[in-house]
């Protein structure tokens, strides 16, 4: 891999010679390492899976574009950089593999959160990034993921794989029968009820980066998926990551709850950087898109796993069922406290 590496970082136009890496195993879709150099500098470099973005070109050329932008309407504050070959692009085809490399920040991530002022600090950070990017022209940007949050169809999808297949099990027939509610989001959108915002359509905590002394925030990352949706989902999908009690693939079911303090700050960071443009649409369907979410990913996990295990990155082989049973308990107690989770966002928004 080190000399790999060389030549990358000489297509990238990086300076001083690499002295060696490692990779960072956060992340289920691509390959990502951090290249340390004899200047003292250090860069990500990440090898794209073309096999989950078929056009890996045009989520770059999403990237350039949205980055670019922020970097101008917002100048002087902290902004992602990916670098541009000596080709003059964003990317490189390498031996038939796509990399592309980025500044590196002095900074963690957290996989989880106690702490209710990071939690909050979180959401405004995606809060922030949906507002600034409220005026940027979605028309220039493709869509990264086909119907990615199109939670109707991935339902649909999971539904008739199993029913063609003669496969009955709990987790299918629970998320049967709570599909129709789980797909209203996704419906209103499709109809324009809902409206079209540019969304970063992946705001799990990690996503953010956050001063090591501090944990203020410092920027969002991972813009692969950053595309035309509905706000609601980066809400949503934030708050379904942050407010679990546990993490994405527990095994003890009796862990797994949904936090309605940790829900409570989250909202009060992201809903008030948002809620000056939120249609009453948006007000009143803010927490079923929790719900929502939650039951597509489930979905997703599930579908992976009668399939083979073909998109998730697995541990072992049951892994993806393993996610698909914590997603789903997560989901219970969404429903189970929704009344709750509505007075905390209503309030947010009447104030």
């Amino acid at each position: 891999m080190l000399e790999k590496f060389k030549e990358i970082g000489r297509l990238f136009r990086l300076k001083s010679e690499v002295t060696g890496y490692e990779q960072i195993t956060a992340g289920n879709i691509n390959t990502t390492y951090r290249v340390y150099y004899a200047n003292n500098k250090s860069y990500i470099f990440q090898k794209v899976n073309i096999s989950v973005f078929k056009d890996p070109i045009g989520v770059m050329h999403n990237i350039d574009n949205v980055t670019t932008y922020i970097r101008e309407e917002y100048p002087g504050e902290i902004s992602l950089h990916y670098h541009h070959t000596i080709y003059g692009d964003n990317y490189i085809i390498l031996d038939g593999e796509f990399w592309r490399v980025m500044c590196d920040f002095d900074s963690m991530t957290l996989d989880s959160c106690e702490s209710l002022e990071e939690i909050k600090a979180i959401g405004e950070a995606f809060g922030e990034f949906q507002r600034k990017l409220a005026s940027f022209d979605s028309s220039v940007l493709v869509e990264s993921i086909k119907d990615f949050h199109n939670t109707e169809l991935r339902i649909n999808t999971l539904l008739e794989y199993a029913d063609t297949r003669a496969i009955k099990c709990d987790e299918v027939e629970y998320i049967r029968s709570v599909a129709k509610e789980a797909s209203k989001v996704s419906k209103m959108v499709k109809e324009g009820i809902l409206p079209t915002r540019v969304c970063h359509n992946d705001t799990k905590a990690n996503n953010v980066l956050l001063d090591k002394e501090s944990h203020k925030p410092l920027v969002v990352i991972d813009l692969d998926t950053i595309m035309p949706g509905t706000g609601l989902y980066d809400f949503a999908d934030g708050a379904r990551f942050i407010c679990s009690t546990a993490v994405e693939d527990e095994q003890d079911l009796s862990k797994v709850d949904f936090d309605l303090k940790k829900f409570e700050a989250f909202s009060k960071g992201f809903l008030g950087s948002v809620k000056a443009a939120a249609t009453k649409e948006e007000k009143e369907f803010t927490v079923l898109s929790v719900f929502s979410i939650t039951i597509e990913l489930a979905s997703r996990f599930l579908l992976d796993y009668l399939q083979g295990n073909v998109y998730f990155k697995c541990n072992y082989p049951e892994h993806n069922l393993v996610r698909t049973r914590c997603q789903l308990r997560l989901a219970k107690s969404i429903m189970s406290k929704y009344d709750d989770m509505n007075k905390i966002v209503q309030d947010i928004f009447n104030n």
